[in-house]
């Protein structure tokens, strides 16, 4: 397996193209799940597992992976089903997401599968709201079609880590305040999650939020109020975009934008869990003006100030 992985850093061009590699797995005998393989760092055989006394029902030990304590969660029970047992097919996907390292308990690891967002679906609407899926795909797979379902790590981790949207003292700069109310951000992600923690951090200070769940329905928002004669640019203080999404992922959505002579100023904020210096790359090639690694609620706020601030010094 860990020759399976061996390449991901190379796998990184497929970035910007609209394109991504899903690592495949299962939890039970029937469904295929999956993951981004930007956010694995290995995969490895369950090692002995350490109790974390008072620890979340969904954390079933700490793993000592190259002398790093990492928690383990039990996927199968975090999504809903009877907790996974450990046995020989039992394996370990140890993850980065939002500055955080940890492993997932899954059962037999498949391997690892190219495809394009543009074949990657939002799960039904008929689902609900508390899905932990964040997409869908069909696929032909050992010579069936098979439902491919993309787990929403970052509802799954919310409700194992709390996450705190308070902005800590000192950082808002009270004399922008009166400034925010009525100013418009457009938040574009796949993860009703991640929506919600960028908007609980920002609604309080005043600023109003639209939300789109890809950058397809983002792309086409904007085109919208294009076509209605409205520039983009003073509509909106900025957009804060995830990477990887449904049909047309953030790089692309940012691409698209900025060759757009109506709408190509539009001030941009890459806002997401992929860890890698490629994501500061891909910031510069695609011409977004700021990245932010996911949850960072002052960093948050701190780029909203900066872009007021920039405004209002512009106009003065």
């Amino acid at each position: 397996m860990a020759n399976v992985l061996a390449s991901v850093d190379q796998r990184t061009k497929l970035v910007g193209e609209n394109r991504l590699e899903l690592l495949l797995f299962r939890i039970n005998s029937t469904q295929l799940f999956a993951i981004n393989v930007f956010k694995v760092k290995e995969v490895v055989k369950v090692p002995r597992l350490s109790l974390l006394p008072e620890s979340h029902p969904n954390i079933c030990g700490v793993a000592k992976i190259r002398n790093m304590s990492i928690p383990v969660i039990n996927l199968r029970a975090a999504i809903g089903f009877s907790p996974m047992p450990q046995s020989e097919e039992t394996n370990l996907i140890i993850t980065e997401y939002n500055q955080s390292v940890q492993g997932f308990l899954v059962g037999k690891v498949e391997h690892i599968v190219n495809m394009t967002w543009g074949d990657i679906m939002p799960p039904p609407k008929a689902v609900g709201r508390n899905t932990y899926l964040t997409a869908i795909t069909r696929m032909e797979y050992q010579g069936v079609s098979q439902l491919v379902s993309i787990i929403d790590v970052e509802k799954v981790l919310a409700e194992i880590i709390s996450y705190d949207v308070c902005v800590s003292d000192g950082v808002l700069d009270h004399e922008l305040v009166p400034h925010m109310p009525g100013r418009k951000i457009l938040i574009v992600d796949d993860s009703a999650t991640a929506r919600r923690q960028v908007a609980d951090t920002l609604r309080p200070l005043g600023l109003e939020i639209i939300e789109a769940c890809d950058g397809l329905q983002a792309l086409t928002l904007l085109q919208q109020w294009r076509d209605q004669g409205k520039s983009v640019a003073d509509e909106l203080l900025m957009m804060i975009t995830d990477a990887e999404m449904p049909e047309m992922d953030g790089y692309k959505l940012t691409h698209e934008v900025r060759c757009d002579k109506d709408m190509k100023d539009l001030y941009i904020t890459l806002n997401t869990s992929l860890s890698g210096s490629f994501n500061h790359a891909m910031v510069e090639k695609v011409g977004c003006n700021r990245f932010i690694a996911k949850f960072q609620p002052d960093l948050l706020v701190g780029v909203v100030q900066e872009r007021l601030q920039g405004l209002l010094d512009a106009a003065a």
